[in-house]
């Protein structure tokens, strides 16, 4: 069977296994994007399971295959860049630093060649290699952060800890706090001491999606910007399948809404995090971070054409 039909199928039950249906490789001539799964949930603090999210995300990616040209989108996706799936970072065990290694190996080698990926997590941690890894090519980042928690908080000699990487990233010169901006927070927080615009969930379910949108634009400017998205800042009745729900959240259209309002801005990486299949019903949620992750592609699509 040829990839050109393997790809075009229409028989979305067959080859689930990887994200879209799109081709496998590690080879950097092969796509302009790559989808990367890190089966990573070593920082959790709550319930543990975001290992098997991106497996989730991928298996529940196959329902959204059929759509050529996805609404409201008036483009095919893959005829605007050529996508692949990388798989799965392998690392031993139980090893913190084998996570750190695989990333800086392989994102490195991407990144260096002028490719964009988008990551599947994993719980929360992973953004801080991830960002240091971006770092090392793009300088320092402006940061849009969807989350129910700032994931700003201090660990005393723990900083394997999904809350703690955004406490980490700004002292370590990777994110430049003034240009970053977290929507959807719905947890404790001193404003006094917090370095990075907040657009709280009970805020943001407020006001219009322009007018979030605008806050954004106005906050990261033209910098260079990673994305990353905590399935958790949807509302637990849109993402019942994560570690740390909390009630009060957006809504997946919302969120859809606000991801595609961020055409034009300079985005250089994407993650989707925080996925727990086993605490999931009908896919909800994997299905959630599948079409996030779509709409973050068609973003990069827009802005490159």
């Amino acid at each position: 069977m040829s990839t050109d039909k393997f790809i075009d199928s229409y028989s979305i039950y067959a080859n689930r296994f990887s994200y879209m249906g799109r081709p496998l490789s590690r080879n950097p001539v092969d796509a302009d994007v790559f989808v990367i799964g890190l089966p990573y949930d070593l920082g959790t603090s709550g319930r543990s399971g975001t290992r098997s999210g991106p497996g989730g995300i991928r298996n529940a990616s196959a329902n959204l295959r059929w759509e050529k040209k996805r609404w409201p989108w008036n483009f095919n996706l893959f005829e605007k860049i050529r996508l692949a799936d990388y798989g799965d970072l392998e690392f031993p065990t139980g090893n913190h630093d084998g996570l750190f290694d695989q990333v800086e190996t392989h994102y490195g080698k991407l990144l260096a060649a002028g490719k964009t990926i988008l990551s599947l997590g994993g719980d929360h941690f992973v953004t801080l290699p991830l960002l240091r890894a971006h770092h090392k090519q793009f300088g320092k980042l402006a940061m849009i952060h969807f989350d129910a928690h700032t994931d700003t908080y201090k660990e005393n000699d723990a900083i394997y800890n999904h809350g703690s990487m955004f406490y980490h990233a700004p002292r370590e010169g990777l994110i430049d706090a003034d240009k970053s901006i977290q929507i959807g927070i719905r947890t404790e927080y001193s404003e006094s001491r917090h370095e990075f615009e907040v657009i709280s969930a009970a805020v943001a379910n407020d006001l219009s999606v322009e007018a979030i949108i605008e806050r954004i634009r106005q906050r990261v400017g033209d910098s260079p910007c990673y994305l990353t998205f905590d399935i958790d800042c949807l509302d637990p009745s849109y993402a019942p399948g994560t570690g740390t729900p909390v009630v009060g959240g957006l809504t997946s259209d919302r969120a859809l809404k606000i991801i595609r309002g961020l055409q034009g801005t300079n985005l250089i990486g994407m993650d989707l995090v925080e996925v727990a299949p086993s605490y999931d019903h009908a896919e909800i949620t994997s299905l959630a971070g599948a079409t996030l992750g779509l709409e973050m592609l068609y973003v990069l699509a827009s802005n490159r054409s």
